[in-house]
């Protein structure tokens, strides 16, 4: 693995990576956070213990600010002791090769024949439609253009809180090659049930192994999405090009070209 660093500067070992701060290897960090204490001298040593128990050396108040009604917010610096080995990391991540919006329908003419259909959805009680809408939607996100753009796509963004009952009626009834699957709201864990009953539901129905299922989101990874039987996962930052090249390369790699009408 090649070492990078700033030009004429000592490459940093990437089997002892530590954070930066002002010098390479100072292992310098910034924290932030909030305590249930009345600001004052207390709770500033309260926050510098917190620091501590961290594993931070040294760890100083940068600033420190009463929140009211028995709150404080501080920031707090501190060494941060520890090294990391970045050549053993290894994270699971979509491999396709990425294509731009000329690309992309090129290659749907060439490579599949036909246009393809891609339905997106934030499902479940999920009401957060910011991230499927800037896949979907004609304007895009980020200078990228939305699918529904798209010449070689017909792209239908069902909006938010989608039953997965409707979803996949909605897929059987436009013979959908796609589906999209946004979640945003993942407390208490509702976005894995969710997530997962949709792939149960769809596998009930026979139709897993006829979809393209890809759930995205800013806490979805590649490797949770694996893990409850997607076919890819994006988080926070992805654009619709990034999904649209791997939905294309998926179908032709796995042979589902063949119109669904």
């Amino acid at each position: 693995m090649a070492t990078r660093g700033r030009v004429g500067a000592t490459p940093p070992d990437l089997t002892r990576v530590r954070p930066y701060g002002d010098t390479l290897d100072d292992g310098q960090v910034q924290l932030s956070f909030s305590l249930p204490v009345p600001f004052g001298p207390e709770a500033k040593e309260a926050a510098r213990q917190v620091a501590a128990k961290m594993g931070l050396q040294k760890p100083r108040i940068y600033h420190g600010k009463d929140l009211g009604e028995g709150y404080s917010y501080f920031i707090v610096y501190g060494s941060f002791p520890q090294a990391i080995d970045y050549t053993a990391i290894h994270v699971a991540k979509v491999e396709t090769e990425r294509m731009d919006f000329y690309e992309i329908n090129d290659y749907i003419r060439e490579q599949v024949g036909r246009k393809i259909t891609i339905l997106g959805a934030c499902t479940g009680t999920d009401a957060h439609s910011v991230g499927i809408d800037a896949i979907m939607n004609m304007k895009g996100y980020a200078g990228e253009y939305g699918l529904e753009r798209y010449p070689m796509i017909d792209a239908y963004n069902l909006g938010m809180q989608v039953l997965n009952e409707d979803l996949i009626a909605e897929a059987i009834e436009k013979g959908a090659d796609a589906l999209l699957v946004s979640q945003v709201v993942t407390q208490k864990d509702v976005h894995i049930q969710n997530l997962s009953e949709l792939i149960d539901m769809l596998e009930a129905e026979g139709l897993r192994e006829k979809l393209i299922v890809v759930a995205g989101g800013p806490r979805i990874t590649h490797k949770l999405a694996l893990e409850l039987g997607y076919d890819a996962g994006f988080g926070a930052g992805t654009t619709a090009p990034d999904v649209a090249s791997f939905v294309v390369q998926e179908m032709v790699s796995r042979a589902l070209t063949a119109p669904k009408k």
